[in-house]
């Protein structure tokens, strides 16, 4: 059977969890003021300058990949390498 809820019904809470549901409530909205000011003060900043890439950067940057690219084909051929002889020593 169940209860039907009217102007007369009630339920009992304890103090701890009234002051529990107050702590919870103060702690978002202090967070909520918090992050609003946060927003306010970004927004007042100066905006950074465009970072702009100079000449002598890209050309480091580009040898430094096209490096790193051959470094690595140079492994590759390496261990092409082991592996035939692991294939040769296992199948013979």
């Amino acid at each position: 059977m169940t209860k039907e809820l009217n102007e007369d019904s009630g339920f009992k809470v304890s103090i701890k969890t009234l002051i529990g549901i107050g702590a919870a409530m103060a702690t978002v909205i202090s967070m909520w003021f918090m992050l609003q000011a946060d927003i306010a003060e970004a927004r007042t900043l100066p905006e950074p300058p465009e970072a702009e890439v100079t000449r002598m950067e890209f050309d480091m940057k580009d040898q430094m990949i096209r490096q790193t690219i051959m470094t690595t084909q140079e492994d590759v051929k390496e261990i092409k390498k082991s592996i035939e002889k692991i294939e040769n020593k296992l199948y013979q």
